[in-house]
């Protein structure tokens, strides 16, 4: 398991993300497509939030001409399932009540087939936890396969429950440990364009990479695309 980390730690993955000036655009575009908060009952809120995963390295197919459209159908059918279920509380202050509910609402969208022809796909753990990220920006931490491996050893809903879990713990002794409240502490620690949740996977995302021998050049390759 990786520790938890401190304000030390939090600071010095802010300076590496911010090293990258184009590191937050995709997402800041995202903000403002989808002002005052994504819904997925709509169809231009459904493009964005695809336009956004993808941008981030997620590689789900458009449909060709002629083709149906598995992305768009099936996650309004979720968001018709779920939007009401989700909760808008920030990390640190989840209940377990509401982890759970993110662990259903996560089990179901990774489930979701989003693409059609011979190679179809479900969108699948990461870009799932990425779109309630999206969703949910202050209330869940994404992960990436590397991370969920490394940390919990799978990627079905109980690790992502704890997983949530993890975040909220941490999420509440840093905020003791910078005697501030959540909402500020991003701005603190020099990522203000992002909310706690994103800081803590920022830093498990580094942190990750950081242990794998392979890491080289690659860091500046991936988080410079990710714009």
């Amino acid at each position: 398991m990786i520790p938890r980390p401190t304000l030390a730690d939090l600071r010095h993955c802010a300076a590496q993300f911010n090293a990258f000036r184009s590191v937050d655009t995709s997402w800041l575009r995202f903000r403002r497509v989808t002002e005052p908060a994504p819904d997925l009952g709509r169809a231009d809120h459904r493009s964005a939030l695809l336009t956004w995963l993808n941008s981030w390295g997620c590689r789900i197919r458009y449909p060709r001409p002629g083709e149906p459209d598995a992305y768009d159908s099936n996650v309004t059918r979720w968001w018709h399932r779920q939007s009401t279920l989700l909760p808008s509380s920030s990390i640190s202050e989840l209940t377990a009540a509401e982890i759970d509910a993110l662990g259903t609402a996560y089990a179901e969208l990774a489930a979701l087939p989003v693409a059609a022809g011979p190679r179809g796909r479900t969108l699948g753990p990461t870009a799932a936890t990425k779109a309630l990220y999206a969703l949910r920006p202050t209330a869940v931490m994404p992960w990436d396969a590397a991370i969920a491996a490394r940390m919990y050893g799978n990627r079905d809903a109980d690790a992502f429950v704890r997983h949530l879990t993890t975040g909220r713990e941490w999420a509440r002794e840093l905020l003791r440990e910078a005697g501030t409240g959540e909402a500020d502490l991003p701005t603190r620690i020099g990522r203000p364009a992002v909310s706690l949740a994103k800081v803590l996977d920022e830093y498990l995302y580094l942190r990750v990479r950081a242990e794998d021998s392979e890491l080289g050049g690659d860091l500046r390759r991936t988080v410079g695309a990710l714009a």
